[in-house]
């Protein structure tokens, strides 16, 4: 899955793309300004970058010309917007934006734009020769084999390893993804609690989530945060 910095100054829109984007297993980091984004992106350093253009202080189109004049479009980011022109939408793309999204936004829309994003930075496997990797517009055919030349079949290797049915840990795989995603998590927080003596801000910073949605996640898994110990 993949981390993911979410820009824009309507609230209900961070909100909203947050629960289906983490739904969907992803990091999510949230910013309501440029001021934010810049923050975040230092600090998560984001797989993909969704980017609303209007803005209080900064625009988007803005903060992403300025991420390109630094060196920093090392990443996918997709525009979006609800009064955008068509020219608008150029200028974005041009400047190095991979894609654009108008609200309102579907669900089935975001989730193919964002896995497209993410699709054009992952890297194609290509064959090695001598240990050195041979580009893909290098590699030749394979040779053909003579028909009567048949070579012989390996026997199978069983390399799957060994494990107990239906048990990873102590979490059972016998339940549907929703309930064994809500006990890891259940887990993994109680897990960051204790090593951070119950400080939410190390939680948060430890976890990648805004102490806003860490207290949430915490209520929805029905852990109570204990008061830190001295």
């Amino acid at each position: 899955m993949a981390r993911i910095l979410v820009v824009d100054d309507e609230v209900g829109i961070r909100e909203l793309l947050f629960e289906i984007l983490y739904d969907e297993g992803h990091t999510v980091e949230l910013a309501e300004n440029a001021a934010q984004a810049r923050a975040a992106r230092q600090r998560m350093r984001p797989d993909l970058v969704l980017l609303d253009i209007w803005m209080p202080d900064t625009d988007g189109v803005t903060l992403l010309r300025e991420w390109g004049s630094q060196g920093l479009l090392d990443m996918p980011v997709i525009m979006m917007s609800g009064h955008a022109t068509v020219d608008t939408a150029v200028e974005a793309t041009r400047i190095g934006a991979v894609d654009f999204l108008e609200k309102p936004i579907t669900l089935q829309r975001l989730l193919k734009t964002i896995h497209n994003g993410l699709a054009r930075d992952k890297p194609i496997a290509v064959p090695q020769v001598a240990g050195k990797p041979v580009l893909s517009n290098q590699v030749s055919a394979p040779s053909t084999v003579p028909a009567s030349a048949e070579p012989p079949e390996p026997e199978p290797i069983d390399t799957a390893p060994e494990q107990k049915p239906g048990l990873s840990g102590n979490i059972s795989l016998d339940q549907p993804l929703r309930e064994a995603r809500d006990e890891f998590e259940r887990v993994y927080f109680e897990y960051h609690l204790a090593r951070e003596n119950n400080s939410m801000t190390r939680v948060s910073e430890r976890t990648g989530l805004e102490r806003t949605h860490l207290y949430r996640k915490l209520k929805q898994l029905g852990i109570e945060a204990r008061k830190r110990s001295s």
